[in-house]
């Protein structure tokens, strides 16, 4: 390709190596408390989502900035209430599902990080709604099957087949907004793979909507380059990584049925069903919406506060 200084490996800027997580920096811990003051008393539900580890993923995300973290971490709490990214199961967003175009794979990383394979060219529905519900999904799948010592996953794009009828801006704009603004840091690495050269532009009109950290998680490989291929070989046992991407794994190709019934099986594991029930349905729009406003009421009462003693722009 002629334009390959955005489309490249760059060895200089290498991706984040993906060694295991550590507990956060000390200059950390003071802030972390900090945010804590900020958000006031939560529900049982929110309080869950934001441990110590989540509040320095939004912290590392916003540079050290508390009230830009909490500010971010509170439009996360509340995009969670109105979303509901937990109740969403299999037999909901399956249909999305039958291609194969966004799938978990049977292997991870050499660090242990869950792998999110991509093939734009399986796209298989119209709706905008459905195929973000569908990536949120498979995000919150991807992360209740990280590792203890792990807390990001890595995205494996496959741009075999691939033409501009595929891919939407409005879509990618929606990804963008929803990985970076409530997912903060759980993507350590996305490889786009073999993209052909009618990408480029794409890719021009969606970089500016990525943030400087995301952008650096981006690695472009082509197959017929060693240097860039490097980077599989890197963080992959390449007996494990599917032949679509270079490896030797002949066994890995997509099957729908054997993935749903994985996806089924996690759906039991972590939640005990696959729906939600209709008992749930009803607490939903009763009184879990009640909880909700009220937890939607507190996280906007409070966004004015301050710190006593602190000073939470640091």
């Amino acid at each position: 390709m002629n334009s390959q200084q955005d489309m490249s490996y760059d060895s200089n800027n290498s991706p984040l190596s993906g060694s295991e997580k550590t507990f956060p920096p000390e200059e950390f811990l003071n802030k972390i408390n900090e945010v804590k003051t900020l958000l006031g008393p939560l529900t049982e539900k929110s309080s869950e989502y934001c441990s110590d580890d989540a509040i320095a993923r939004y912290l590392a995300a916003r540079n050290g900035h508390v009230k830009k973290a909490t500010k971010m971490l509170k439009e996360t709490l509340k995009w969670r209430i109105q979303y509901k990214p937990e109740e969403i199961r299999w037999e909901e967003i399956s249909r999305e599902a039958e291609t194969g175009k966004i799938y978990r794979a049977n292997c991870t990383d050499k660090y242990g990080r869950p792998v999110l394979v991509m093939r734009p060219s399986c796209q298989n529905t119209k709706s905008p709604k459905g195929q973000i519900r569908f990536l949120v999904y498979c995000m919150e799948n991807a992360i209740l099957n990280l590792p203890d010592h792990q807390d990001q996953m890595v995205w494996l794009i496959d741009f075999h087949g691939f033409n501009m009828s595929h891919i939407s801006v409005k879509v990618s704009r929606e990804t963008a907004h929803v990985l970076q603004e409530h997912y903060p840091e759980r993507l350590g690495l996305a490889v786009l793979y073999n993209p052909p050269k009618i990408f480029e532009p794409f890719w021009k009109m969606v970089k500016p909507f990525l943030d400087p950290k995301t952008r650096n998680k981006v690695r472009f490989v082509y197959s017929d380059d060693n240097v860039s291929k490097k980077i599989l070989e890197d963080i992959f046992d390449m007996e494990q990584l599917e032949v679509a991407f270079g490896g030797n794994n002949s066994d890995s190709s997509f099957s729908f049925e054997k993935y749903a019934e994985r996806m089924r099986e996690d759906d039991l594991k972590f939640f005990g069903n696959t729906t939600v029930s209709s008992t749930s349905a009803l607490l939903t729009s009763s009184d879990s919406e009640v909880s909700d406003s009220t937890e939607m009421k507190h996280l906007e009462d409070k966004e004015d506060a301050k710190i006593p003693n602190q000073t939470a722009d640091s």
